[in-house]
């Protein structure tokens, strides 16, 4: 969601999973709902009923592919090729919407005169440095008038203007080129791109639906980003039926996001601070834009608000403004530091860390090149392991090639609750916040996560305040008033209500309105905040995380839990059922909803009323003409054609929805580069073969085989990518423990096509070695028809998929085989580090007997 500007939430949908019946083209690209996202793959089926066309685009025929309409093959790592020819072929056939693009984009917006796109320096932008694969994005700001607001060109005609760049940029992606690179059929590509596009037609709309097909890739954002500007060309986000929609591979992954468990975002999203900024208000300047157009919402202006409010969540009483509450004792990050998924591993591996938690996760089997990962863990003094089974992470010191007489590793594995043996809230895909009772109490000697932090906080705790330490007040300064205490001062059990309320914040004292005469009471000091908009940044509010505030309220002195709610009213008749549980932002169901809607509030799908604006009516709270109807608005503000409306991308400072992105680390345009490891000696469309911008500190520090690549090598000539597959749960720790999952999908397979199975004399059922620069594994062969050979730059380029579900440590006889993730390199996203594990280059050979 980048191109929709510093979005709500990392990941989150835009609409959510009912909201799929409502689009007249559904496009899947980078997932598979059929077998991975079945509630998903439910709405899809309920638009085709409604006469919807389904488009799969997928390197892999798929059961997602087998109910499509149209599905078209891809080679895995050339998405941005594939998508930047939709964005030339609606540019060049005016498929897109013009109002929309003119008035809610940063199309018009001129660009400085020295920016320049890889189309002029052979594969790379403006201001690249060579040497730091880094650039320098000056050149890439807008220009500005006398009062700091971006110049614009609503005809979209002069040159420097974001919609022109873009018509440039993308005129060298034509269907030759991009089928050449992709390996798509010319055919099939301008098949895919006339019927998507259809959806620029304001009674048509279009959905998009990825997942880790698209993220896990050194071009995982700019893949995102191609396709939210084709959903902004085509006035797509915002409406029912439309934007662009992350199919989360967990039910809480969303949840764990938006509460911090990113190292550079703390809970909402809010950054995490730096060294350098040694007090609030540094932090404050630094983090919250500003803007000189009255009317951009610019909600993130707000930030001052969120994060005092957070500290008063967190540290209580003990978080005054004297001591600039608490500030000091947050964790900072020093400068430019990284602490991503793969440099921790990359830290680990070089001795760096003594001790490490692994909660709820299997690094040793879900980690690319996994062989070393695991021996990182033998650097290590001591780990802490916290899971429902043993694991191949608990057990790292007696698998395969481990000598543990060697290891000096203590591990300490901690039995945790599963989700149904605990009470708390899930927020899915769709920022749907669901409340979930307790099915059955903990068995035997496990525990709720909560609990086990508790344990923890208190014995941590206990020694900072017998034997001190060098920084003691970040941990005893925490609040932790979730239940009754016993005599030691210890939670006797932590009350997940409790924790949802700090969650959701309170007042601290009588909040008002200064801004009316007389000033309106807001809230009284000790309830429950009823919103994120009455947060303040002077002390007199606590919220542990803003965009949750809502979430647990209380109205007229009755306290609710909006998230147990189970409504089923559906007005509205689009699925919005906005009774049921609660999704953040306020109950918002499709984030920058007024996007919907024409200058004057009319829907611009009469057919799909997401929100309409009536003038007419008073507003309840103040008493004047003017209210939207439908959906919870993206701001209050009225239509943007009046005098005092608003922008509809209030998450931008300046409103708008970003086809030119300059905050992106490698390019303000999606630019196709090939993967790390790719079958090909150049890039066919220009000099960079590979993103300029990735990370390589790695591979140019390590140099052990956990960081070698190879391209275009004949030792690995084949494509590879990794996948799921219904019957079992990511690295397969809860699903190969029960018999009746593993006897459907009992061990780690390689899918290949007849045509690659007959050249290297391969025969479906025979056990296979796969083979990359990082390591092997066995696989029994899959010969089938779901993976045909690409046509890529004139040669024959074959491609095999595995999945990544299984481990060494069980079945407990070896027989499931281990993790794909062996295979795949060390590197990651240039903006994000996610590992690249759908494209890389892997050999295929019958297994020696």
């Amino acid at each position: 969601m980048a191109a929709l500007g510093e979005s709500y939430g990392r990941g989150a949908m835009t609409n959510h999973w009912i909201d799929l019946k409502n689009a007249d083209v559904v496009l899947v690209m980078g997932g598979n709902p059929a077998e991975n996202h079945p509630i998903s793959m439910k709405w899809i089926m309920r638009a085709r009923e409604n006469g919807a066309k389904l488009i799969v685009v997928d390197p892999r025929f798929t059961r997602t592919a087998a109910k499509a309409d149209l599905y078209a093959p891809v080679r895995s790592g050339t998405d941005i090729a594939f998508l930047g020819g939709m964005i030339k072929y609606i540019l060049d056939n005016n498929l897109y919407q013009r109002e929309y693009v003119v008035n809610y984009t940063n199309a018009p917006f001129l660009v400085n005169e020295d920016y320049k796109g890889p189309g002029q320096l052979d594969g790379v932008f403006s201001g690249f440095d060579a040497k730091g694969r880094k650039y320098d994005k000056k050149a890439w700001a807008f220009q500005v008038d006398d009062k700091g607001a971006p110049k614009k060109d609503p005809t979209l005609k002069d040159p420097r203007c974001v919609f022109q760049l873009m018509k440039k940029h993308y005129s060298r992606y034509t269907p030759d080129t991009v089928s050449s690179i992709t390996g798509t059929p010319k055919d099939k590509l301008i098949e895919v791109y006339k019927l998507f596009g259809s959806t620029g037609n304001p009674n048509r709309v279009g959905t998009e639906c990825y997942a880790m097909g698209w993220t896990q890739h050194t071009v995982g954002t700019q893949n995102i980003r191609a396709m939210a500007i084709i959903q902004l060309l085509l006035g797509n986000v915002g409406m029912a039926g439309g934007g662009i929609n992350a199919l989360r591979g967990e039910s809480n992954v969303q949840g764990s996001t938006d509460h911090g468990l990113l190292f550079n975002t703390l809970t909402g999203y809010l950054p995490t601070p730096s060294a350098s900024l040694i007090d609030l208000k540094a932090y404050i300047d630094k983090y919250t834009p500003k803007t000189n157009d009255p009317k951009s919402v610019n909600w993130w202006g707000n930030r001052g608000k969120y994060i005092t409010s957070y500290l008063k969540a967190i540290y209580g009483n003990t978080a005054t403004k004297e001591n600039d509450f608490g500030y000091a004792w947050l964790p900072k990050l020093d400068e430019g530091m990284n602490c991503s998924w793969l440099n921790l591993f990359f830290k680990m591996y070089q001795g760096k860390f003594e001790g490490f938690f692994s909660w709820g996760q299997n690094p040793a089997c879900s980690t690319p090149a996994a062989s070393y990962v695991r021996q990182a863990f033998g650097k290590l003094k001591w780990m802490v392991t916290v899971n429902l089974f043993d694991n191949e992470t608990a057990s790292f010191w007696r698998g395969p090639g481990m000598k543990p007489e060697e290891i000096q590793t203590e591990v300490f594995f901690l039995p945790c609750s599963s989700s149904v043996e605990k009470e708390g809230s899930i927020t899915n895909s769709g920022r749907w916040v669901q409340w979930r009772t307790a099915a059955i109490p903990p068995i035997d000697q496990t525990k709720p996560d909560a609990e086990i932090v508790n344990e923890l906080y208190y014995r941590v705790k206990k020694l900072y305040k017998e034997k001190g330490g060098k920084f003691p007040a970040p941990i005893v300064n925490l609040t932790w008033d979730y239940g009754q205490k016993d005599k030691d001062g210890k939670l006797e059990k932590a009350d997940t209500h409790l924790i949802a309320r700090e969650i959701n914040g309170y007042y601290l004292e009588d909040v008002f309105d200064k801004s009316q005469t007389p000033p309106k009471l807001l809230g009284k000091k000790g309830e429950l905040c009823a919103t994120f908009a009455h947060l303040q940044a002077d002390g007199t509010t606590s919220c542990g995380n803003w965009i949750y505030s809502q979430s647990y309220t209380q109205k007229e002195g009755k306290v609710i839990n909006m998230m147990a709610r189970r409504g089923k009213n559906d007005p509205t008749g689009l699925g919005l059922y906005s009774e049921w549980s609660w999704a953040w932002p306020v109950n918002r169901r499709i984030l920058y909803n007024r996007a919907s809607v024409d200058l004057d509030g009319k829907p611009v799908d009469p057919k799909r009323v997401v929100l309409t604006w009536d003038p007419d009516e008073l507003d309840k709270n103040t008493q004047k003409p003017g209210v939207w109807k439908g959906d919870v608005p993206d701001g209050p503000a009225p239509p943007m054609g009046s005098e005092k409306g608003k922008y509809p991308f209030i998450m931008r400072t300046d409103g708008m929805g970003a086809i030119f992105g300059p905050g992106l680390n490698d390019g303000p345009f999606p630019e196709h580069y090939e993967a790390l490891e790719c079958p090909l000696q150049e890039n066919l469309l220009s000099k960079q073969r590979i993103n300029p911008a990735m990370s390589l500190k790695i591979q140019e520090e390590l140099g052990v085989d956990m960081a070698k690549y190879f391209s275009c090598d004949l030792r690995y000539p084949f494509v590879a990518t990794t996948y799921r597959v219904s019957e079992h749960w990511q690295t397969g720790v809860m699903t190969r423990h029960m018999p009746w999952l593993l006897e459907m999908q009992p061990q780690m397979f390689v899918e290949i096509s007849y045509e690659l199975a007959a050249e290297l004399g391969i025969k479906g059922g025979d056990k296979v070695t796969v083979k990359s620069a990082r390591g092997e594994i066995w696989a029994k062969a899959v010969v089938t028809h779901r993976f045909k050979p690409f046509k890529v730059g004139g040669s024959t380029i074959h491609q095999v998929g595995l999945p990544y579900h299984y481990g060494w440590q069980f079945p407990a006889d070896g027989s499931g085989g281990d993790s794909a993730n062996i295979l795949p390199p060390f590197v990651g996203d240039a903006n994000t580090m996610i590992p690249e594990s759908k494209a890389f280059m892997v050999s295929v050979e019958k297994a020696k007997v």
